[in-house]
């Protein structure tokens, strides 16, 4: 059984800082010129989400913005802008975020050429209503799971709630000659290819929801998966294919919930292929500081960066803190072959 190493805290809330005095969780990171950059979502008190922004070297914080890097400014996000994640690709960085409006979670997205200055570019995920996707759903053979969240999120956010969208990331390298999006309908993780961003309108996403089926990469299988599972770090290229960390909730009776780190190995040129899927969490919450917080028992992997054979995830700990673990990648691939 491999085992990463034993984590630690990278990031922590400044009491002092209110738009992040809550905890500052979920980051992006990307890697320029020897530095990592993180955005990470920052809550203050009414659990009210922005995202702040600090650079790494060596793991070490060298600085950092006592301002959100973005805010709500439009209706679609007046609630919180959350969960940041963050790709380069064709000379361009796309940083994507879940945009919340006090009743629906959305994808939305911002560009930047120099990681300072971004410009939002609008909602690109389905604003399609439960009530009607689950009328589509109905005549594509899906599990029934898919249609079972219906009710929970009906139930919980009002009748005319928007297919719940979140953890979104952008494939660093077109597959095919197309942009290759992860994102999550629950409760599995799906691909969505596409030429350019304006086709993502809601008839593009009706006619993709119509053939769901044909664009699941995992879907829940172990017992650690018994909730859902979730996209989490961007897809990192090696040799033998994507490497891909994701999240799992699990319910088990005596703990509750519990969201665990997961790992799959995906096709190059196929990434719906799975070449690999570790049977067991890479990680699971074990420290205190994973254990209790905002949300208790919840390891939230977001970010990878890989160095010669050294894996480094960073992670939401507990929605309170940012941690990080390390795995050596020969190490890991040999379990994934399993």
């Amino acid at each position: 059984m491999i085992k990463t190493d034993k984590g630690t805290i990278i990031l922590e809330s400044r009491p002092e800082i209110e738009f992040e005095n809550e905890g500052v969780f979920n980051p992006a990171c990307i890697e320029k010129n020897g530095l990592i950059y993180m955005f990470y979502r920052a809550v203050r008190k009414e659990n009210f989400s922005t995202i702040g922004f600090c650079q790494l070297k060596d793991n070490q914080v060298i600085s950092r913005s006592d301002k959100p890097i973005l805010f709500p400014e439009f209706s679609y996000e007046s609630h919180g802008i959350e969960d940041p994640q963050i790709t380069f690709i064709d000379g361009q960085y796309y940083l994507f975020y879940t945009a919340y409006d006090g009743q629906n979670a959305l994808i939305a997205y911002a560009i930047s050429d120099d990681l300072k200055v971004f410009i939002k570019k609008g909602i690109i995920s389905p604003q399609i209503t439960y009530d009607e996707a689950e009328d589509i759903f109905r005549n594509t053979g899906i599990i029934n799971k898919y249609i079972y969240f219906e009710k929970i999120f009906k139930r919980s956010r009002g009748q005319g709630v928007y297919l719940w969208e979140k953890d979104a990331t952008l494939f660093p390298k077109k597959i095919n000659g197309r942009y290759a999006l992860l994102h999550r309908i629950l409760p599995g993780i799906q691909i969505c290819y596409f030429d350019n961003f304006n086709q993502l309108t809601p008839d593009f996403w009706r006619q993709y929801l119509k053939k769901l089926n044909d664009f699941i990469v995992l879907d829940p299988k172990y017992h650690f998966e018994n909730v859902q599972i979730g996209g989490g770090c961007n897809p990192v290229e090696i040799p033998q294919g994507w490497l891909l960390i994701y999240h799992s909730v699990q319910e088990n009776i005596s703990e509750g919930r519990m969201y665990n780190t997961c790992v799959a190995l995906l096709d190059k040129d196929d990434p719906q292929k799975v070449i690999g899927r570790l049977p067991y969490p890479l990680f699971s919450p074990e420290h205190t500081w994973e254990k209790q917080g905002f949300v208790d028992n919840v390891v939230f992997p977001t970010a990878a960066i890989l160095k010669g054979d050294l894996l480094s995830i960073y992670y939401g700990a507990a929605d309170t803190r940012i941690g990080v673990r390390t795995v050596v990648l020969s190490d890991l691939l040999k379990e994934l072959s399993l």
